[in-house]
């Protein structure tokens, strides 16, 4: 198969960054592990078991699929022989899962287990075996001509954006569809080292129970659902494509948000999130989505930096009322440990991220590519 440049090794980095944070998280108290006098240290290289759910089996297991697949087709589309690519994912996925259990052992809020190296491997395993069949199958080849056809020149830092967003959902946000809360956080820490000096109160904090008021909620979730269209309008060549990806941006929104909310509170309480400004909320950020889907990407880039920069400035005006903080606890004292850093940081920064991006595709010069030209067409 012969070389190409893919945008899989910068995403195959990525989830193995993400799955080192939420494999660590959150990162104290650092300390040596205690053994009984008896017990030699070289007992540790040997990891324990320990019990778990079916939601902690299908979890580990799931999670290291994409890093294999990735690894794999990124090794395949560099002209790695397919045993040589397979092999080479599945040693990697099976020694990084091998040394974050061990690094648990410094971590004693975290419970290192070969339970967890084996399904981890076992998910590696079968995302690079995933990729060799698709390989086989010829939906490699199929991708990239797809690619050159749907998709002008831009970087993998889009999708990167698209592939987080979702996950960025789960973590409980303080309105619908509305991530990005790094500013206020920010604030806060550097309020904290303020306390003490003449500076001590000069940032602008919102109060623990300030909320918007129905208008501005409605245009926040607006605003949250058109951040990640925002991000494939300026990849997508065709008004068509676009209006799809907002449909999907639609469904997969909907769908994160919902599922969040069944896990914290039941699944009889899944679309309590639905409060009365979300719906023309939804039904506005469509409206605007199928406008913006006939401009041109460099007017869509322009306008995305104000959007995103007013969604940023809405959600952060935000306290965390009651549902949030009950969200938040859920997620920091039950089963969600494993991915409360990793989702918590998704969400925060996502909205930051899309900016810088955005930023350069407004800048960035005329590219000729491969395919057709970036007309929008219907």
């Amino acid at each position: 198969m012969p070389a190409h440049r893919s945008s899989s090794w910068p995403l195959a980095w990525m989830w193995a960054g993400l799955i080192v944070y939420a494999s660590l998280h959150p990162f104290m108290p650092w300390q040596w592990p205690v053994l009984p006098p008896e017990q030699p240290w070289h007992t540790l290289l040997w990891l324990p078991l320990s019990r778990y759910t079916r939601f902690d089996y299908w979890s580990n297991y799931l999670a290291y699929q994409p890093l294999g697949l990735l690894l794999a087709v990124a090794w395949l589309r560099g002209g790695a022989a397919p045993w040589r690519a397979g092999l080479q994912a599945a040693l990697v996925g099976v020694l990084l899962s091998l040394a974050m259990e061990w690094t648990q052992y410094l971590l004693p809020r975290r419970v290192p287990s070969r339970v967890d190296w084996g399904l981890n491997s076992a998910g590696t395993l079968t995302g690079a075996v995933l990729a060799l069949g698709l390989q086989r199958l010829g939906v490699m080849a199929g991708w990239q001509r797809l690619r050159d056809v749907l998709f002008v020149p831009h970087g993998t830092l889009g999708l990167m954006l698209l592939l987080s967003w979702p996950i960025g959902l789960l973590f409980p946000t303080p309105v619908p569809l509305g991530p990005g809360q790094a500013v206020v956080r920010l604030a806060v820490v550097a309020d904290g080292w303020l306390a003490d000096t003449p500076f001590a109160g000069w940032l602008p904090l919102p109060a623990a129970d300030s909320t918007l008021a129905p208008g501005m909620e409605a245009l926040a979730t607006a605003l949250g659902l058109l951040a990640p269209c925002l991000v494939s309008f300026v990849m997508l060549r065709r008004a068509r494509h676009r209006l799809v990806t907002l449909a999907g941006a639609c469904a997969l929104g909907v769908s994160a948000t919902t599922l969040s909310t069944a896990l914290n509170f039941g699944p009889e309480h899944a679309f309590s999130w639905l409060a009365p400004p979300v719906v023309p909320g939804i039904l506005m950020g469509l409206i605007l989505g199928c406008a913006l889907a006939f401009m041109h990407r460099k007017v869509v880039a322009a306008l995305g930096l104000v959007l995103l920069t007013l969604l940023i400035a809405l959600v952060n005006q935000t306290g965390a009322d009651p549902y949030f903080a009950l969200s938040l606890k859920g997620w920091e004292q039950g089963r969600f440990i494993r991915f409360h850093g990793l989702a918590q940081w998704i969400g925060w920064v996502w909205p930051l991220a899309a900016l810088v991006f955005l930023m350069l595709q407004a800048v960035s010069p005329h590219r000729p590519s491969p395919g057709p030209t970036p007309t929008i067409r219907p």
